[in-house]
């Protein structure tokens, strides 16, 4: 579920129009105030300096979340990438990313998670622009009502460049915080992997952003240009968890989550459609406006429908630190005497919901290494250590993002909530593993799955809050 919350930073992509000094703005969720961002644009003879800063809090059934993220973009003033640096906090955990562009060609990355720091060289993505160049692109495709222009913005947060199209339209005035000034709408559509997404923006007379509205979850997230004063006024409660969770139309009973189940699924909303992954243990079909979901834990007749891992699949990453001896050596513990890989898996399966003994909704989303030293968490923090204890063995695994049925959750009953699990691929086939719960049924939804990087599950983060079951089946 935190990787929800950090993907609230996607407002970033749209923000970049910044202004000759800066501008405070309002964070809104479904119309309460969730925090802030900041924008300064420093101009210096030989660069311009751009940094942004959003602060919100969330609720998890509950439990307040804090997250910081800022980041800090240097280029010329032609709007040629120099450097970037990218800092989240969330919940006491830090992730650094630090980039300096060489020749316009490739870029070199530093990366500090959980400890654990990367130094690795990439390819510049072919036209990317950072704060300044996407501000120069816009105002050169002017504000004329009709007009249609593409740019692709490099995001420091995950290393990748996504592509957003713009389409100017009509002028008039706006309710704001502060007044009704007269601004330009732009209509945006930002290319996501696998979950585009749209946004609207109102633009003043200088192409400076003063109103953002995008969808998210069922939600309209909203950002307000106003003064110091108004963006850092108090927040209110907003629950993402709780709008997050899916009603069941029945209960589903233990005997039925342990042989299959057979879903119909469906949007509540004119979005994007509904994205699951097909899985070996999940079929899923298209059916009209529906999604037709069949889940079945594996047996020795199930066929094998997935291909096999990739090598990275079985390597060490910036979340997924296997080759850490914190992680060599809990891996080594776990597993006790078993051999084959799919008993090493069960033991470390067993080993890891022992292991986190604080099973706490506070935490923010850590990587395998942070939740070695300090074993807290909710499911992403088992998914993601039992993901690096298999990889630490030389077993193929992954991070599954989706929905699990529970018989009762912040006081309401028999509804689907977000969760997050752990594949591997032994005897030939992808099978799941959950740690934060008592194993894998068929009541687990994939929605997503990836290397435990948060920012790989856009199409996940699409579907939730938007979804309902319209009818459940026991398969035959």
């Amino acid at each position: 579920m935190h990787r929800i919350i950090l993907l609230l930073t996607l407002f970033s992509f749209c923000a970049h129009a910044a202004p000759a000094q800066e501008t405070w703005m309002s964070v809104l969720l479904g119309g309460r105030k969730i925090g802030s961002m900041h924008t300064t644009r420093d101009v210096h003879a030989d660069r311009v300096i751009t940094t942004q800063q959003l602060r919100i809090e969330l609720d998890r059934a509950g439990t307040r979340i804090a997250l910081t993220t800022a980041e800090t973009d240097e280029e010329t003033p032609a709007g040629t990438p120099l450097a970037f640096e990218s800092r989240t906090q969330l919940s006491g955990n830090e992730t650094v990313v630090r980039g300096r562009v060489r020749d316009g060609h490739t870029v070199e990355v530093t990366s500090s998670i959980g400890g654990g720091t990367r130094t690795h060289t990439l390819e510049w993505p072919r036209d990317a622009l950072l704060a300044e160049g996407l501000r120069l692109a816009e105002e050169r495709a002017g504000m004329a009502p009709g007009t249609h222009y593409s740019n692709l913005a490099f995001q420091p947060d995950n290393l990748e460049a996504v592509r957003i199209d713009s389409r100017v339209g009509e002028t008039g005035p706006v309710d704001m915080p502060e007044g009704k000034p007269v601004l330009t709408r732009v209509e945006q559509v930002i290319h996501l992997p696998d979950a585009p997404t749209r946004a609207v923006a109102w633009m003043d007379a200088d192409q400076n952003v003063a109103k953002l509205v995008m969808p998210i979850m069922g939600y309209e997230l909203t950002m307000l240009a106003c003064s110091m004063e108004c963006a850092q006024a108090p927040n209110q409660s907003a629950d993402i968890l709780v709008h997050a969770l899916v009603a069941a139309p029945r209960t589903l009973s233990a005997d039925e989550r342990r042989h299959g189940l057979h879903l119909r699924l469906s949007a509540t909303d004119d979005g994007a459609p509904l994205k699951f992954a097909q899985t070996d243990e999940q079929r899923v079909a298209a059916v009209g406006d529906a999604v037709d979901v069949n889940i079945a834990p594996l047996d020795a007749r199930s066929p094998r429908t997935e291909s096999e891992p990739d090598a990275a699949d079985f390597l060490a990453n910036d979340w997924l630190q296997s080759k850490a001896p914190e992680i060599v050596a809990l891996a080594k513990k776990g597993v006790g005497k078993a051999h084959s890989p799919r008993e090493q898996m069960q033991n470390l399966e067993d080993f890891v919901r022992g292991y986190i003994r604080n099973k706490d909704l506070s935490v923010g989303y850590a990587s395998a290494l942070e939740v070695a030293k300090k074993p807290e968490g909710d499911c992403t923090e088992h998914a993601v250590l039992l993901a690096a204890l298999g990889r630490a063995r030389g077993i193929a695994t992954r991070v599954v993002d989706g929905i699990v049925y529970v018989d009762s959750y912040a006081g309401n009953e028999h509804v689907f909530v977000p969760h997050a699990w752990t594949q591997a691929f032994v005897d030939g086939r992808w099978q799941s593993f959950d740690a934060a719960l008592r194993g894998f049924d068929a009541g687990h939804v994939a929605l997503a799955y990836g290397d435990g990087d948060p920012w790989r599950f856009f199409a996940g983060f699409n579907a939730l809050g938007r979804m309902r079951v319209e009818a459940v089946d026991a398969l035959p």
